[in-house]
């Protein structure tokens, strides 16, 4: 079916640019040939028989979040070089190259496979890469930071934002409810956490 609409729509062209054009016939030979050319391009690297997918708009492509980053160092330790592949990392999103941020972190993971921080930007990362998605890559990564680091908030906050922006909040508000129960009164986090759980539709 794929390959009778293109034909179809290379001689509408061609009788369109005969008829009312008001080509020479000098040109008719050149036309030709790039109304062929075009039918080789298509047959080289066309797929009619490919299902069709939507495209996302930039605007439903995740972003970088400048509040989550600065959570994120909250939470996080600040010794090693962790923050230094972070720091690269947020870089990489800011200029909108995901796939680069999870290179750079990666890096750091391999100098230091304990860091849970390095673990939390992976999963973070990941999600961004994946278009806001949760995969199962990102959850590995939040499950690893959390075994590396049992009272380490930055797992289940993360994991529970992801599965807000995801559209699962009921098990987004278990999460963060469980969190917020052991956070300290005086964590610098505890009051972003309280309003995002607020927030959570009921």
């Amino acid at each position: 079916m794929g390959w009778l609409i293109v034909l179809a729509l290379a001689l509408i062209a061609g009788g369109a640019l005969w008829k009312w054009g008001k080509l020479p016939r000098s040109a008719f030979e050149p036309v030709g040939a790039a109304l062929l050319l075009g039918l080789a391009g298509y047959a080289l690297q066309g797929s009619p028989n490919l299902p069709d997918k939507p495209v996302q708009s930039p605007e439903s492509v995740a972003k970088f979040d400048e509040k989550q980053a600065e959570t994120r160092a909250q939470m996080g330790q600040r010794f090693g070089s962790g923050p230094q592949w972070l720091v690269a990392a947020d870089g990489a999103m800011r200029a909108g190259v995901p796939q680069a941020a999870v290179t750079y972190i990666k890096s750091g993971l391999k100098e230091n496979p304990r860091d849970p921080d390095l673990w939390v930007g992976l999963g973070n990362a990941l999600i961004v890469h994946n278009g806001g998605m949760v995969s199962p890559a990102a959850t590995y990564a939040f499950q690893r930071a959390a075994d590396i680091a049992p009272n380490h908030p930055g797992p289940p906050f993360f994991m529970g934002l992801a599965m807000a922006q995801s559209g699962q909040f009921a098990q987004a508000r278990a999460i963060w409810t469980e969190l917020l129960a052991r956070a300290p009164a005086d964590a610098p986090w505890r009051a972003d956490l309280e309003a995002r759980l607020a927030q959570l539709p009921s």
